[in-house]
């Protein structure tokens, strides 16, 4: 059994990640360290985990990490992992971060995207990069392990099949996203306000998301050119769920049953991608509190096109569940612990 601390408590993340290694049978969180909240019970906050955490929130302490705790899940906001992981690059601990800290491998990229200074060249060099269907591997020998964004978990599984086959060409590729509220974070905001989301879609970040850089970085390494993508999110009234629909021009002529071979093809050993049949698209109620990845797909023959449409939850595995699924790759437990739960419908 490991020993898992989150960093961050109370966050969405967190506590979609206390409830996932609830079921898991190999990590049991001991610790849960909050700068904001500490010495509080998470119950008070949280009632619905009353009787499940009977222990108070930690401030953080370094060595006390390093001698009690295996793995650590960094559930924090953009600026806090960077500070914090290179202080336990010498220590036995496996660090997951689910902030943006580690995906942009270029600091100056990051610092143009996400403002303030980047993380140690040093530690970014031994993050490995988790979008555990196409990194998997690396993914197992991994110490520390950067967990992809939601908007990009959607489009790069959706997008690098048909870059890697070159079916289709480098631009343009246009990425339209929608995610609910939860995607936001905890912390209210004039936007998320109920009265600014109900009955209302919202454009936000137009051309300026801070997922851009990072999806246009992993797209290229798979590409082996330089690509920029043309991404516009959207906020919609609902909790939880991310839905991409993505636009690329086909270099061949090939049918929507081809495509679709192809995809089946490409993720046949990953459990946690599901693509559909012709004529078939998610929704993003079809990966409701589950970790799956659905996708369809269709050739536009008028315009040779080819329309991806990719849905996540964006909780799970585009943060908790996809940081688990990693965790038990670096540790050699079957991926799917923990995780193969059917999604919740309605």
């Amino acid at each position: 059994m490991k020993n898992v601390a989150i960093i961050g408590g109370t966050g969405y993340g967190a506590i979609e990640l206390i409830r996932l290694l609830h079921a898991h049978e190999h990590m049991q969180v001991k610790k849960i360290i909050s700068h904001s909240e500490h010495g509080e019970q998470l119950a008070s906050i949280y009632p619905h985990l009353t009787d499940f955490i009977d222990y108070p929130m930690e401030e953080l302490e370094i060595e006390s990490l390093k001698a009690d705790i295996d793995i650590v899940f960094f559930a924090t906001p953009a600026g806090v992992s960077k500070q914090l992981i290179p202080k336990l690059e010498d220590s036995q601990l496996q660090c997951i971060d689910l902030s943006g800290d580690l995906r942009i491998t270029d600091r100056s990229q990051y610092e143009s995207w996400y403002g303030g200074g980047a993380a140690p060249q040093e530690t970014l060099d031994h993050a490995v990069y988790g979008l555990s269907e196409v990194y998997r591997e690396k993914v197992k020998e991994a110490k520390i392990l950067s967990n992809p964004g939601c908007y990009p978990t959607s489009s790069l599984l959706g997008l690098i099949p048909a870059l890697e086959e070159n079916i289709i060409t480098s631009h343009p590729i246009i990425i339209d996203g929608k995610t609910g509220v939860s995607g936001a974070g905890k912390s209210p905001t004039a936007m998320t306000h109920f009265s600014e989301t109900n009955d209302n879609v919202k454009p936000y970040k137009i051309a300026k998301h801070k997922h851009i850089p990072e999806i246009d970085q992993y797209l290229s390494a798979v590409a082996s050119e330089p690509i920029a993508v043309t991404f516009a999110a959207h906020l919609i009234p609902m909790t939880r769920g991310l839905i991409c629909t993505m636009y690329a021009q086909l270099r061949k002529d090939i049918s929507t049953k081809e495509v679709i071979d192809l995809y089946k093809s490409f993720y046949q050993s990953d459990p946690f991608v599901r693509i559909r049949a012709e004529g078939g698209f998610p929704t993003t109620k079809d990966v409701y509190g589950s970790n799956f990845c659905d996708i369809g797909i269709q050739v536009d023959e008028r315009t040779n096109q080819l329309i991806i449409v990719s849905a996540i939850d964006n909780l799970v595995k585009g943060a908790s569940g996809q940081a688990i699924q990693n965790a038990n790759l670096m540790n050699g437990w079957d991926e799917q612990h923990g995780l193969n739960s059917l999604p919740i419908y309605p």
